[in-house]
């Protein structure tokens, strides 16, 4: 089967009210997160998981399960979100909190050659993916996690769980890549803006690329980036600028290879986005 050509590329056949850039491995036809079912190979739709389905009867699965585990279901925003809540819970802990802490923060220096800034900071660039992982105290937790799991519900499913991920987490180093760039290299930062702050960019890439209404997003971009230059918030804005400028650049990735025709650029484009990332984060090497 093939998509039917009366039918937009971004919109699921089945339910053509809903956005989404998963396409099923087996017929390559649109499918929203409620079509999605999970194969051998990526997710494919209702049709061809009804061809492939064997006749021997399965055992229902309770509805919170499949809340949480079935077709569509967001779990990589699940699962990011609990890694940061175990994360922050071994930060708090007597006697090795501090440590979890200054195992995974990250400033500037930990970008340099060992004893740039002091003998006791050597090259270090993992901090920059850790330290998306790690709070300052539960209200930064919490304002975090809230906010990624109400755009990792729609985010999601639109874009399929690796694409979604990879989104994070590009987002998120380049958050440390600007981090690097204007932050004063002894200035530690930790948290998930930055990510989140990607989120933001694609989010709205793809409503401009669909037609629909981004100004609330620039809104709410404009209030948080204020926010951070507003004295005792000690909020890195560096790393939302970068965060968002990193979203953008992998939302119109995204969109600008979403017909099956341009699919095949998609991982190469993202892989050169990555390494320009990695460049400017050692150009100070040259």
């Amino acid at each position: 089967m093939s998509q039917p050509v009366d039918a937009p590329p971004s919109v699921c056949y089945r339910h053509p009210d809903r956005v989404s850039y998963v396409l099923c491995q087996r017929c390559g036809r649109t499918i929203c997160g409620e079509c999605q079912t999970p194969a051998a190979v990526g997710v494919v739709c209702p049709e061809c998981m009804a061809q492939q389905r064997s006749t021997a009867p399965r055992a229902a699965r309770p509805a919170w399960l499949s809340r949480f585990t079935g077709p569509g279901a967001p779990v990589v925003t699940y699962g990011i979100i609990a890694v940061c809540v175990v994360v922050f819970i071994l930060q708090n802990l007597p006697f090795i909190g501090g440590q979890v802490t200054n195992a995974l923060i990250y400033a500037g220096a930990y970008s340099y050659p060992t004893g740039t800034l002091s003998p006791l900071i050597g090259f270090e660039p993992w901090r920059m993916i850790t330290s998306i992982f790690a709070h300052a105290n539960l209200i930064h937790l919490a304002l975090n996690m809230y906010t990624l799991w109400i755009f990792g519900i729609a985010l999601e499913p639109m874009l399929g769980r690796l694409r979604y991920f990879g989104l994070f987490l590009i987002s998120g180093f380049a958050g440390s890549v600007a981090v690097l760039l204007i932050t004063p290299l002894n200035q530690p930062v930790l948290g998930a803006s930055g990510a989140i702050f990607g989120m933001f960019g694609a989010f709205f890439i793809i409503q401009r690329r669909l037609g629909g209404n981004a100004t609330q997003i620039l809104v709410l971009v404009a209030l948080n980036l204020a926010i951070g230059f507003i004295p005792g918030f000690n909020i890195s804005w560096q790393a939302h600028v970068g965060g968002f400028i990193g979203g953008l650049l992998v939302g119109l990735i995204y969109v600008e290879t979403r017909r099956p025709s341009r699919r095949r650029w998609q991982l190469p484009l993202i892989i050169v986005l990555c390494l320009l990332l990695l460049a400017v984060s050692l150009l100070h090497f040259v």
